[in-house]
């Protein structure tokens, strides 16, 4: 057996993308700009609520519309403009239009007037854009055709995508926001993830299946974890029994989806986008011991570990895609108790052995992930029991020859061993020998969902978090696969392959991001940061746009504050406006954060930021780089249990079964 313990995912060459291709999303970019308008440019449109007791707002005469009063002309005459009334959406807050002047004048000089409480433009909004990441959309000239399918909004055909920009419409994710991905480690120089990883840390104690030459370090790289037949076969050796296999580079992968670097095009999209990405290293060669797992759990969350530096980048959210067969285990439970204390929800993987689920997804306080086929049924692997707590895409293939239509596209490395450094080992999974199918990969778009809940409201609990998640999920579909379909039930003996979900099986329903942030901001301002390209260089400028940042129904944002937070060296902010714009100008090399704040009509603010990392060496130590971080004998958490489901879904995908 395969010596990891998660989902399918060898290295593959990155599919070539057409020029034309990537002309039309620019241009579909260029047209769809989440930037704000004025409506008119003859005519002025402005918000303006006026003050309790102010003369102008008591002398109010009903107009002729139901939703419509007459403040405009008493206004316009102390001001000296020509002014008419607009909608009126409160009792003293209304719609006024003026002629001869600017929005952004007239806003202005309203806004002195001290019968008004503010004044803003009346902006235009647009839809959401799509990411101009060439791999999102996918399309003949890509591999899978099928491209992201899992982020879109879901259609007739492919039932379980999650609905991702329905939540980027409300934001993009905060760079104060924190994913730690547990895993084997990552490669710093894939430039989807530079600029996007955290210095992480390497826990893999056993120097043998390092790979690294060393145990406990500093640098979370993955550096391989190959097995040959010599290994697996040599009696007494520590990998003895270990799946033969080339390196899956399977934390590159799962550190992808969670928050690879979005809107550069270039590659794919994440579900996380302005999230940062802590990479802590917990697997090595044929796996991870629990012993490593919980203190890197505890390092993540920003406890102290003795021997270990501080984490200066505490997790709000923890990914763990592992895991083996079995019970939760006391040790677990403890380190769950102690992190959601502290505020830090965990994620993991169900498991991919298509029976109960495994540990330490079944411990009480994690979100298990469950997997789907793309039409919604639980996918053949997938494990499944009342512990799951809701489902998301896992992958699958469908057809019985060919290419695999519905893998789960991500970052990854061309390395067969030992890892292709820099742009010739970069790469994406396709829909070959490599596509990534496993509820590995469905754990980390609950992640990047959370991390864009908590960017949306920093405020929610653990327990928030899992209540507002898990009721606003979509219902589970019960009819449309192919063939003869059986209802789930609950695990057993006997594996249970496609099969259609239940909520005593497969959790509360399928992952809607959307919903989720929509719920998580719910009553309360976002501010969000919208850039429009990436990556830039030193010596150009970063257009920001806080234009998609919002108030709640009924209130209005009232003002836009932009700061650089930390590396004024490397940047500073050469213009600004309230109407939600800024101009970074990049003047050296190195990190800086922008901090966007906004206020709404009721006094209520929100604050978000985002991080550019301009370097432009990869670094060796684990540091980001680029412009823009167990044997069953052994009492490891990762054994042969957690393969067996995958071992079947290798000879499947090799034979072009149905997954």
């Amino acid at each position: 057996m395969r010596h990891s313990l998660l989902a399918l995912a060898l290295c593959s060459t990155l599919a070539l993308l057409s020029a034309p291709l990537a002309q039309a999303q620019s241009s579909s970019i260029a047209r769809r700009s989440t930037s704000s308008a004025v409506a008119s440019s003859d005519e002025a449109r402005v918000i303006v609520k006026f003050r309790s007791g102010a003369v102008s707002a008591l002398s109010a005469q009903p107009g002729s519309g139901s939703h419509r009063v007459m403040r405009a002309q008493t206004l316009g005459q102390r001001h000296g403009l020509s002014m008419r009334d607009g909608a009126t959406l409160a009792d003293r807050t209304q719609v006024v239009h003026a002629t001869g002047l600017s929005s952004t004048a007239l806003a202005e000089r309203l806004a002195a007037d001290p019968e008004v409480e503010y004044a803003v433009v009346d902006q235009r909004r647009h839809a959401h854009a799509a990411p101009n990441d060439p791999l999102y959309a996918g399309g003949a000239s890509t591999s899978p055709v099928s491209g992201q399918w899992y982020l879109h909004a879901p259609d007739s055909t492919v039932r379980s995508s999650i609905n991702v920009e329905n939540a980027w419409a409300i934001t993009h994710g905060s760079s104060s926001v924190v994913v730690a991905v547990l895993d084997s480690g990552v490669r710093f120089d894939h430039p989807d993830l530079v600029g996007k990883l955290l210095p992480g840390y390497d826990f893999v104690s056993d120097v043998n299946t390092a790979n690294d030459g060393d145990g406990w370090d500093d640098n979370p790289s993955d550096p391989g974890d190959w097995i040959t037949s010599t290994e697996s076969g040599t009696k007494g050796g520590p990998f003895h029994g270990c799946e033969i296999g080339d390196s899956l580079w399977h934390g590159t992968q799962t550190a992808g989806l969670v928050g690879a670097m979005t809107q550069n095009g270039t590659g794919m999209a994440s579900v996380g986008r302005n999230v940062m990405v802590l990479p802590v290293r917990v697997l090595g060669k044929c796996g991870g011991y629990d012993s490593d797992i919980v203190v890197a759990m505890r390092w993540a969350a920003g406890l102290n570990v003795p021997g270990v530096p501080a984490n200066p980048n505490p997790a709000r959210v923890i990914n763990l895609s592992l895991g083996s067969a079995g019970a939760c285990n006391g040790l677990y439970s403890s380190v769950i108790t102690e992190l959601s204390n502290l505020g830090v929800t965990i994620v993991a993987s169900a498991g991919n052995d298509s029976l109960a689920v495994n540990a330490p997804g079944n411990c009480p306080g994690i979100i298990a992930v469950g997997g789907l086929r793309h039409t919604g049924t639980k996918s053949g692997f997938a494990s499944l029991g009342p512990e799951v707590a809701l489902s998301a895409p896992a992958g699958n293939c469908v057809n019985t020859s060919g290419a695999c239509l519905y893998p789960i596209l991500s970052t990854s490395n061309t390395g067969a061993t030992t890892p292709q450094a820099g742009s010739a080992g970069a790469t994406y999974t396709s829909s070959g020998i490599d596509a990534s199918l496993g509820t590995s990969f469905s754990a980390p778009l609950v992640s990047g969902t959370v991390a864009l809940m908590l960017s949306a409201n920093p405020t929610l609990s653990v327990a928030e978090v899992r209540s507002r998640l898990l009721a606003n999920t979509r219902s589970f579909v019960s009819s449309g696969a192919s063939g003869v379909v059986s209802s789930c039930h609950a695990p057993g003996t006997t594996t249970q392959d496609e099969c259609y979900c239940t909520t005593s099986t497969c959790g509360a329903g399928m992952l809607d991001s959307g919903l989720a942030v929509q719920a998580a901001a719910a009553n309360l301002p976002v501010a969000d940061i919208f850039n429009s390209a990436l990556p830039v260089t030193v010596g150009n400028s970063i257009a920001l746009s806080g234009a998609s940042s919002s108030a709640p129904s009924g209130r209005t944002l009232s003002s836009y504050a932009w700061t650089i937070i930390s590396g004024t060296d490397q940047a500073q902010i050469t213009s600004a406006t309230n109407a939600s714009n800024a101009t970074v100008k990049v003047t050296g090399s190195g990190a800086f954060t922008v901090q966007l704040s906004v206020t709404d009509s009721s006094g209520a603010s929100a604050t978000t930021t985002q991080t550019f990392n301009l370097k432009t060496t990869a670094a060796s130590s684990g540091t980001a780089s680029s412009s823009s971080a167990s044997s069953s004998t052994g009492g490891g958490a990762l054994d042969w249990g957690w393969l067996l489901g995958l071992a079947a879904a290798v000879l499947t995908l090799a034979r072009r079964r149905q997954v």
